[in-house]
């Protein structure tokens, strides 16, 4: 292929896609990165993910914008080794920018680069990477204005504390503290120029001071491990942390086993904890085993490798970011118990309900 001929990229105009992924897309578009007629936007999207990105570019030129779509594959191949210049040149100069892919094994560095010029430009942007029809149909149909409410009560709930317990049956048992200095971030789909979010959103999340115990990933894990591995409860991993590293790994299965400690360990900080987040998107009631969406629904999770000091204020960082799950968890801010097997306990039937209506 000849990377400048845009053939596909040109396509998304006229190319037909289901008409349930609709809501989904104006729910992005409108509600979260509150796109204005008249606002440039650009669309990046990729071969697998073409309908969705679509249906998305269609949404944002109903909402009135000066839309341009980017398919990676005319620019270059799989995996990205470094983001093409035609597309950072069209984020630098975008208003709102969205990336709907799916992961490749080793495009994390591209993927940095994109985000340094959204941040660097402070360009309203949602990061949809593994984004799929099943997402579309659930996570990005929640009503995020109530989805943003939650998580504005758990950061207040968290952004004075200290230590944070959490315990799971499968036998999650860590406690982790907090630094003040460091900040806790919301990203609950109001999208705003100085925070950009993943959609589905639902997380408030920091880099932890420390974090000490056992950890029993049942749930998922990120980055490209999501679509190769999936739904870990037969096979969870066990993560042994102490002093906010990664000390030991466990699982029946062994090639998950060395894969994820060999990522972990290929920088200097890959194996340190740069995550501690509550998931917060009271419209997703159960994992569907893509990291995406799973790392929103009410619960906890952390994440090995960088810790998004851009956001958070920490002063290290890492080539990688892996996020792992772990299900039904227990949770306690400072002694108080605010999650039981995987509830919040200071919600109503009546806001859950809300949750899910867009």
């Amino acid at each position: 292929m000849r990377y400048t001929d845009r053939r596909l990229s040109d396509s998304l105009r006229t190319l037909p896609f289901n008409l349930e992924y609709l809501p989904g897309a104006r729910n992005a578009i409108n509600n979260c990165l509150k796109v204005q007629e008249g606002e440039k936007m650009t669309v990046v999207t990729d071969l697998e993910t073409i309908e969705i990105g679509a249906a998305l570019f269609g949404a944002a030129r109903i909402a009135g914008a000066i839309t341009t779509a980017y398919v990676i594959e005319d620019y270059t191949e799989r995996p990205i080794k470094d983001m093409p210049q035609p597309i950072l040149e069209a984020i630098a100069n975008s208003d709102v920018a969205l990336y709907a892919v799916q992961s490749k094994d080793g495009e994390l560095p591209a993927r940095k680069q994109f985000v340094s010029v959204i941040e660097r430009h402070q360009v309203r942007y949602a990061h949809m990477v593994t984004i799929n029809p099943e997402i579309m149909l659930q996570g990005m149909r929640a009503n995020y204005t109530v989805v943003d409410g939650i998580g504005q009560r758990i950061q207040d709930m968290v952004s004075n504390c200290t230590t944070i317990n959490t315990r799971t049956e499968a036998g999650t048992d860590i406690e982790a503290t907090f630094d003040p200095d460091l900040k806790w971030i919301k990203t609950c789909g109001m999208i705003t120029p100085q925070i950009w979010s993943n959609l589905p959103a639902g997380e408030v999340f920091t880099a932890p001071a420390n974090v000490n115990g056992i950890y029993v990933v049942d749930g998922t894990i990120g980055d490209y491990f999501s679509a190769k591995y999936g739904n870990l409860t037969a096979n969870p991993l066990f993560l042994e942390i102490e002093n906010n590293r990664l000390r030991s790994v466990r699982c029946d299965n062994r090639y998950l086993q060395n894969e994820f400690w060999r990522y972990a360990h290929l920088s200097e900080n890959s194996d340190r904890v740069g995550e501690f987040a509550i998931g917060a998107n009271i419209g997703v009631n159960k994992m569907i085993y893509n990291l995406l969406q799973d790392e929103k629904l009410p619960g906890m999770h952390i994440a090995l490798g960088d810790p998004y000091g851009s956001q958070t204020g920490a002063d290290w960082s890492a080539p990688t970011h892996v996020d792992a799950i772990a299900k039904e968890c227990d949770i306690w801010i400072d002694g108080r118990q605010i999650m039981n097997k995987g509830k919040f306990t200071f919600l109503d039937k009546e806001l859950l309900e809300k949750a899910t209506k867009v």
